[in-house]
């Protein structure tokens, strides 16, 4: 079969790629679907305008133009794949491979120039994923271990402060293993981040310095998922919140709600050991310092009645002046001690942890 004049228009009309010609003037004659497609122009608007309008700038219309004129892309009066960038009609750079020649008349002078141009952003991303993949692969075998290490060390330096504190506050140096342990977690966050880019095929850049841009690492918040995912997790857990301001009771409660948990407030420790004995709970969340019964002694006596109830305390004083945190842990309570203001979701973290969820 023949390929006729007609058909080969017709083909190259069609074509998903750029192809363009310019007249010996440097003005656009010819400009096929694919351009418009990718460019964003209309035939109309580009014929008879000069080449360099879809540069970023003259300077890389004439960098090609030279590439063209020399040896060293194909041979004389050619280029092949020879990489530069075109500016779509909405600004974006687009970067393109152009196979291309120099139309001569028959004395040899110049009448004008047809080009294919390959858009690469497909084949760039795919290139930029692959070594995104191996950047993360090579990221979580050489920070995972440091940071295991890092916690187990955390560990034995907690049981060591306690026992060298013995009566004395603490407090302050278990606020500050806490904040390791909260950093250690956001660095766990950042690989699983890329882990999910390179499951996905996918990622996102952001603004850095000036024009230049950088891996946009931080965790894709959709609220209304996470939401739904502390609800799986906490569905049923019954809660009990001790604590004498009702703002906190409320505001915790409205939160625990929110996220799948049945829970009910008490305002002293005296109240709570009372509902204790009356309903089953999950887990107790306890301010310290409360009227008629404080958090240590509603502590020492559920350990005594009900020894399988797990036990958070929270206080608003970063300072244990009566030493009530320490008899705690003295006594053997393993919960969490939270600091107010709580951050929500490492409050439903540790109670998840604390029941397995």
């Amino acid at each position: 079969m023949t390929l006729s004049k007609d058909r080969l228009q017709s083909l190259t009309d069609r074509s998903t790629d750029i192809v363009i010609a310019t007249n010996k003037e440097g003005n656009v004659d010819y400009y096929n679907d694919g351009a418009q497609r990718g460019l964003g122009y209309k035939s109309d608007e580009i014929m008879g305008v000069h080449v360099s309008r879809l540069y970023k700038s003259i300077e890389e219309a004439r960098r090609v133009m030279t590439a063209m004129r020399s040896e060293e892309h194909g041979g004389k009066g050619i280029v092949e794949t020879f990489q530069t960038c075109f500016n779509s009609k909405s600004g974006k750079e687009i970067p393109v491979a152009i196979s291309g020649t120099i139309i001569y008349n028959e004395d040899g002078t110049e009448n004008g120039t047809i080009g294919y141009a390959k858009d690469l952003r497909d084949i760039l991303h795919r290139d930029q994923l692959a070594t995104l993949g191996e950047v993360a692969v090579g990221l979580s075998h050489e920070i995972n271990n440091p940071l295991a290490v890092i916690l187990n060390q955390t560990a034995l330096l907690e049981s060591d402060i306690y026992a060298l504190a013995q009566e004395n506050d603490a407090s302050v140096e278990t606020e500050r293993i806490d904040a390791i342990r909260r950093e250690v977690e956001r660095i766990t966050h950042i690989l699983e981040r890329l882990g999910e880019m390179v499951e996905t095929d996918s990622y996102e850049t952001v603004s850095y310095i000036a024009s230049a841009r950088m891996i946009d690492l931080k965790h894709r918040h959709d609220p209304e998922a996470a939401v739904q995912r502390w609800r799986d997790r906490l569905a049923g857990s019954r809660i009990l919140v001790a604590d004498d301001d009702t703002g906190i009771c409320h505001s915790l409660q409205e939160i625990l709600v929110n996220s799948g948990c049945e829970v009910k407030t008490a305002t002293d420790g005296a109240e709570a050991l009372l509902y204790i004995k009356q309903e089953r709970f999950d887990l107790l969340l306890t301010d310290v310092v409360m009227p008629k019964m404080d958090g240590h002694e509603l502590y020492l006596t559920l350990k005594e009645t009900h020894p399988d109830l797990p036990v958070l305390m929270m206080t608003a004083f970063h300072y244990d002046k009566d030493h009530i945190i320490k008899r705690a842990r003295m006594k053997g309570l393993e919960g969490v001690i939270f600091k107010k203001p709580l951050d929500p979701d490492r409050l439903r973290e540790v109670i998840c942890e604390t029941l397995g969820r």
